[in-house]
């Protein structure tokens, strides 16, 4: 993989990690359309992702100390603290964590084989847009997270795993059906990954040790990771401005041009 395929795939992951129209569907299609092969696909795939965990990090560094500090109090003094509000937040994380949880071991095997399906991924872009596009006929949502809404929004998230499917356009959607305020509804999606990105790193990097990192690849790793960092934060910034501004479902024409020109492209050339 080369210093531009690294910088483009950085630059892809970046940016759909958080803007509604699906990193792992982008990525997947960026390396069909770029080459490269399943190692360094592995590696790399790890390293970007790091990036973007670090993006959200510290965009959320404030709100990320203020829960571990209540986290704390709360194992002091958990009969004082359990009712509060942070303490709650960190409770419907957790929850929002199990659906994700449950379908990433039962089927991580099927959904990495399916990953390489471009024709697939292109047809889950289409459905990621009627996705957005419904949330256009979502009232003016005033609600907040419940333990019963961090469940659906959790099993919302666990559908995200087929490439495709956009985890916050997922997220995001669902809590807005729900009634959820707009800015607590992306604010809660992000910090709700944050553990699941995590987890998936963790499992990848095994894989990353047994193949190993050659010094050829590390320009390209640390061009990835930077890219992917930077662009990350900046797309976080901007998704939650127009989440405020009510133009969240606009990211559906995206990813039905995309998935349509995808399917088109994929069929005419027999994939």
């Amino acid at each position: 993989m080369d210093s531009i395929q690294s910088f483009l795939l950085g630059l892809i992951q970046g940016l759909t990690e958080f803007l509604p129209i699906s990193s792992s569907g982008h990525l997947a299609l960026g390396r069909y359309i770029l080459g490269g092969n399943t190692e360094a696909g592995i590696t790399f795939e790890v390293v970007v992702h790091f990036g973007t965990l670090c993006s959200i990090l510290i965009y959320y560094w404030k709100d990320l100390m203020r829960l571990a500090g209540a986290g704390f109090g709360f194992l002091k003094a958990p009969a004082q603290k359990k009712n509060d509000k942070d303490v709650k937040v960190i409770l419907f994380i957790l929850v929002s964590m199990i659906p994700a949880l449950i379908v990433g071991f039962t089927l991580k095997d099927y959904v990495e084989e399916i990953f390489m399906d471009p024709l697939l991924v292109s047809g889950m872009l289409i459905v990621t847009g009627f996705i957005l596009f419904m949330t256009r006929f979502a009232k003016d949502p005033q609600g907040e997270v419940s333990l019963g809404k961090s469940l659906l929004i959790g099993i919302a998230q666990s559908f995200a795993m087929i490439p495709g499917i956009s985890r916050s356009g997922s997220t995001i959607s669902t809590a807005l059906y729900l009634g959820i305020k707009r800015e607590e509804a992306a604010n809660f999606s992000f910090l709700m990954v944050i553990p699941v990105i995590g987890g998936a790193m963790l499992l990848q990097i095994k894989e990353m040790m047994e193949i190993g990192v050659s010094d050829a690849q590390l320009g390209s790793l640390l061009i990835g990771f930077f890219t992917s960092f930077i662009s990350g934060y900046f797309a976080l910034k901007y998704l939650i401005i127009i989440l405020k501004k009510k133009g969240f479902h606009y990211f559906a024409y995206y990813c039905w041009v995309v998935g349509a020109i995808g399917l088109t492209y994929f069929l005419m050339n027999g994939v």
